[in-house]
């Protein structure tokens, strides 16, 4: 602690000749200008300060990164402050100034709008992309969709946005976590809820950010917390009325289809009730999703699925739900939303794996079945309230729980590549269990009279709890050498009781203090404990009674772990007009203990790590801007990786844990750069990370002579993965033609160890891919688009099983209005791969194709008929690399059939 003070007090001291010295019988105008949509602070705003008798000009300054500013040596007197931003409305503000007494005018919200000059309205012309700071906002009107179109098909147009089937979004090669409207969650944390739900024709801007944590945003220091966010600002003439989409639909093989959509906005109070019921694989919203909180960059990611991925099952659906928010009085902010789903998820697979060992290769053939039913009752909420003018608190409570049934049937052969057979698998598993998941964030904020000046206070909590009852019945027969005659056989017939408990809380305290006008200093002081528990009691089946009153001792197990860290540390953030950075670091003690009550043993281990940080921003211009940041992060190994007992739930994969493992260490670095042209019909994203470990959690796996694996996990070195992303558009006046191109390219080195001998794996994915997309005139509007990847999968035991295979993926889309009010609808899905097992190579097409005739008023009513499938060819096959094997899946999923359905589209706005 000695040396943290004194880094402090030099600091402090370094920063000393950097402030500006006051005059005495003079005071000085602090306050802060923000967007009064978004709440993002304003920077490079013109502040002047003017005399209330003449209007003569004073003094002026500009807002620095954080949207502050502050007017030094002011006289006393009554004064006006005039606010100019460009495409912002001009704002005004009087002030009374006293002998020597600092003025705080608090928070001043300027509104973007257009310019009134002698009663003729002169709108400003935005550009389709523009950047401002880390952040990229698109011209929704710029990216023509067609009427009554969800959010999802304006985000398919933009460049660098890439949408999956399935309607997980990627932008700029990341993972989008969270979408809010105008800056508020909608339905919690689940993006589906926003870009399913809502129309894209009230939508005005999308912005695309990293969105760090509240207690950050607070302090205006980044503490490395960041998700990926989209924030979708609606149309002021939108803002206030009524609409939705609702339908109705039966088709062949029995298939069907409902949905309720009913959305009333009133400026700032919102109330939407959605509800639908299909079994066409079709769900406004993420199964299962919607409670958490933000997650630190970095960690051990490997590629990302890719958003051209088939589904692998069949689902059926019912869900219903209710968000709501409004203000409470003058200080005060509320939103909710409770939501409820039923599911029925049914997947069949045939899968091939190729296991790589330090001698030899076996394959494995297997077809599984399963049918899991899920209900999920999940809760958020969020109240804003300002205590007073300096003091605010935030509450966010998210709950979810759920009821699930599942069972399962599990068939396999196993066998050498020359054919002998290994062992053949029969396992059949039944579960049912409830579950509970909660999370909650606490922040309470103070500013200080002096500008820059805060405290903060940061309680979250998460709490997870499960219990689970399950039956599992397996037969396994094993061969000699020959690989003919059976050797052995192993039956299986167990019911087995699994309890957990995790409690996670983390208590941080974060002090600032502006040094300069442009040095702000951060000292911070974090607590943090969670709490696990796993109890799993395990009974065979008695054949004599026909019971299950045998205990297995050796698969049953009562186990606990801790894992608490003190962390302390502080971060120095410069900024000036050009750019801005951070250095800082924190000291953290950890303490990891385990405790195995059923062989009543314990062990505790501590941890001394230093965490360093950096953060780089640099603006080129208003339309470019570059970031760089590093980050250090350690995470400690789970309750099921420590748990010391046997998984035998498939007894030819049997898993263990491992107490002695160690927490995982992690280095990463990630850059960002945007860039647009004036105009904006010309865009540049460019996204690269880089992780790296030295004791990363892998796994030592042992294989004996009938392929049967034992898997523990175990703490390695040599990990490192990166990926990057190169997203080009560009929109050709005046067809406005946009042409996006998107590279992806990622690789990653992995250790773990095959019967006590070490493997390296190596995996490498490059992929391109583009987009042509045109509204022609108004009538027609058509998308081509196409991926090519090419991934390589090398082994240091077993070089000959190295593999290397293509994927082939493209895409056409139209949309055109017809006479008499018909609209025909149409999009193709070729898909090829290359390379990959027997049977297991694919060429299909995906043709689907809607006819529908649009009546009532402003065309709100709408009769469609939509065929799936047309050809009848519809396929999933996926490719997954591990670090000792490469596997092909093959999915059932759903073929052709027809719908015909009536859609009403509510449009009543103004009201």
């Amino acid at each position: 602690m000695k040396f943290f003070s004194l880094f402090i007090l030099l600091l402090l001291a370094g920063s000393r000749p950097l402030l500006a010295q006051k005059v005495a019988g003079k005071a000085e105008i602090i306050g802060s200008v923000i967007d009064s949509v978004s709440g993002k602070p304003l920077r490079l705003a013109s502040v002047s300060l003017i005399t209330d008798k003449d209007s003569a000009y004073i003094d002026a300054t500009i807002t620095n990164g954080d949207g502050q500013f502050r007017l030094r040596n002011v006289g006393t007197g009554r004064f006006r402050l005039l606010v100019t931003f460009l495409g912002y409305r001009n704002a005004s503000f009087w002030v009374t100034v006293g002998r020597e007494t600092p003025v705080d005018v608090g928070v001043l919200r300027m509104t973007e709008q257009a310019n009134t000059l002698n009663e003729v309205v002169v709108k400003q012309e935005r550009a389709p992309i523009a950047v401002k700071g880390d952040t990229v906002e698109f011209n929704a009107n710029s990216f023509k969709t067609q009427p009554n179109a969800q959010v999802e098909e304006l985000l398919r147009k933009l460049p660098g946005v890439e949408v999956a089937r399935d309607g997980t979004i990627k932008a700029q090669g990341q993972a989008v976590s969270r979408v809010l409207v105008n800056g508020k969650p909608f339905f919690g944390n689940d993006p589906k809820m926003a870009t399913r739900n809502l129309p894209a024709d009230i939508i005005d801007k999308v912005q695309l950010y990293d969105q760090s944590s509240d207690q950050s945003q607070f302090s205006g220091i980044d503490d490395g917390n960041r998700e990926r966010t989209i924030n979708l600002t609606i149309k002021r003439n939108k803002q206030k009325g009524y609409f939705g989409q609702n339908s109705v639909g039966v088709g062949t093989d029995a298939r069907y289809q409902g949905r309720l959509n009913v959305n009333r906005f009133n400026n700032g109070r919102q109330l939407s009730l959605i509800g639908q019921a299909n079994n066409l694989n079709q769900q406004n919203f993420t199964l299962g999703g919607g409670v958490g909180g933000p997650v630190s960059v970095g960690g051990p990611s490997g590629p990302e699925p890719t958003v051209n991925q088939s589904p692998t099952n069949i689902i059926e659906v019912k869900a219903g739900g209710l968000n709501y928010r409004d203000k409470l009085g003058k200080r005060a902010e509320l939103s909710s939303s409770y939501f409820l789903n039923q599911a029925i998820t049914t997947t069949d697979q045939q899968s091939r794996r190729e296991n790589v060992l330090p001698d030899r290769s076996f394959l494995t053939d297997l077809h599984s079945y399963s049918q899991n039913r899920q209900t999920n009752h999940r809760f958020n909420g969020r109240l804003d309230w300002q205590l007073d003018s300096l003091t605010s608190l935030r509450i966010t409570p998210n709950v979810s729980w759920q009821t699930t049934g599942y069972d399962s049937r599990i068939t396999s052969r196993s066998y050498l590549p020359t054919g002998q057979s290994l062992n053949d698998g029969d396992t059949r598993y039944g579960s049912t269990g409830d579950g509970l998941n909660g999370y909650n964030n606490l922040l309470l904020m103070r500013k200080f009279r002096k500008e820059g000046r805060t405290l903060s206070v940061n309680l979250n909590s998460v709490l997870t709890t499960g219990l689970t009852n399950a039956l599992n019945q397996s037969t396994n027969l094993f061969y000699d050498s020959t690989g003919i005659n059976p050797l052995s056989t192993t039956r299986l017939n167990q019911r087995n009781r699994q309890d957990s408990y995790s409690l996670q809380n983390t208590l941080t305290f974060s002090f600032t203090d502006p040094l300069s006008l442009t040095q702000k200093l951060e000292v911070r002081y974090a607590y943090a404990t969670n709490r696990n528990r796993a109890e799993r009691d395990v009974v065979d089946a008695n054949e004599a009674t026909g019971q299950y009153d045998r205990p297995n001792a050796s698969l049953s197990n009562n186990f606990g772990s801790l894992f608490a860290t003190h962390r302390v540390g502080t971060t120095l953030q410069t900024r000036r007009l050009r750019y801005s950075y951070a250095l800082g670091f924190d000291l953290q003690q950890a303490q990891l203990e385990v405790d195995n009550r059923s062989v009543d043993t314990s062990m505790s281990r501590r941890y001394l790590n230093v965490l360093p940080n950096a953060l780089f921003n640099y603006t080129f211009s208003r339309n470019r801007s570059l970031r760089i940041q590093y980050r250090t992060r350690l995470s400690p190994p789970s309750v099921t990786q420590l748990q010391p007992v046997v998984d035998n739930t498939n007894p030819l994969n049997i898993r263990l844990g491992n107490p002695a493992l160690r927490p995982e260490y992690y280095n990463t670095v990630t850059l960002t750069y945007n860039g647009s042209s004036g105009t904006g019909n010309k865009s540049l994203f460019v996204f690269a990370s880089l992780n790296q470990s030295d004791n990363r959690i892998s796994t030592t796996t042992i294989v004996n002579s009938a392929g049967a694996q034992t898997t523990q996990p175990i703490n390695t070195g040599g990990y490192l993965s990166a990926n990057g992303s190169l997203s080009i558009g560009r929109t050709l006046q005046p067809t406005k033609l946009g042409i996006s191109l998107i590279t992806n390219a990622s690789f990653s080195r992995a250790i773990s160890l095959i019967n006590d001998q070490t493997n390296e794996a190596r995996n490498v994915i490059l992929g391109q891919g583009f987009r042509l997309q045109s509204a022609y005139n108004g009538k027609l509007d058509y998308g081509i688009s196409g991926t090519v990847s090419y991934q390589t999968a090398t082994y240091s035991l077993l070089s000959k099983q190295n593999t290397a295979f293509w994927s082939q993926y493209a895409t056409a889309d139209l949309h055109w209005q017809l006479p008499f009010n018909f609209v025909l609808t149409s999009d193709l899905t070729y898909t090829a791969t290359t390379g990959r097992a027997a049977g297991y190579n694919q060429q299909f097409t995906l043709w689907n194709a809607a006819l529908a005739w649009q009546f009532l008023k402003a065309k709100q009513g709408e009769f469609r008929v939509q065929a799936f499938d047309l050809l009848n060819q519809n396929r999933s096959v996926i490719r997954n690399t591990g670090d000792s094997y490469v596997e092909d899946i093959q999915s059932r999923v759903l073929t052709r059939y027809f719908l015909v359905s009536f859609v009403y589209n509510l449009r009543k706005f103004g009201v």
